[in-house]
């Protein structure tokens, strides 16, 4: 019985951890910047369309099928919570599609992204979400963001890998 009530506390423990996904781009800071923050920069590797509204309380919206337009039941809506030009972004699932696994715990979650300039080629993404609980609608939406954030960065890595020189 003391087992399982110390199992209980770790995963509980590990659950409300910070999750980090980080790696290198291979373009320079300003480029990677934009790509995240403009709605042609998302466009050009992140979703079919996007409107980015940089500023304090703005939104970032966009869906992923070409077929969809904004504003319809699979956009994502995100909220800008702060920002700091080419250092951070920090932001919050405000609206998700009308299919998203999990519409309770996504209440609770945000991401903070920096931004790094390791030099002019070269820049530094870690993304940091946090806000999981230990319930088990948020444990398989962290899995569910532990692979998106990771397939997210390796869009973003195969979008400059692939720009002309």
């Amino acid at each position: 019985m003391v087992m399982f009530a110390l199992v209980t506390l770790v995963s509980t423990a590990n659950a409300e951890q910070p999750l980090v996904t980080q790696g290198m781009v291979g373009a320079p800071l300003d480029s990677v910047w934009n790509a995240f923050t403009t709605s042609a920069g998302l466009e050009s590797w992140m979703a079919a369309h996007a409107a980015f509204d940089l500023r304090i309380g703005g939104t970032m919206r966009t869906v992923y099928s070409a077929e969809a337009t904004l504003g319809d039941a699979s956009t994502i809506e995100s909220t800008i919570l702060a920002y700091e030009p080419k250092r951070m972004l920090s932001t919050k699932v405000s609206k998700t599609p009308a299919d998203f696994p999990f519409p309770n715990a996504i209440k609770s979650m945000w991401s903070v992204i920096y931004f790094d300039s390791v030099d002019t080629k070269s820049t530094r993404i870690r993304e940091v979400s946090m806000g999981f609980g230990a319930d088990d609608e948020s444990r398989k939406m962290r899995q569910f963001f532990d692979w998106g954030n990771a397939s997210t960065l390796a869009a973003l890595q195969k979008r400059f890998a692939s720009a002309p020189k």
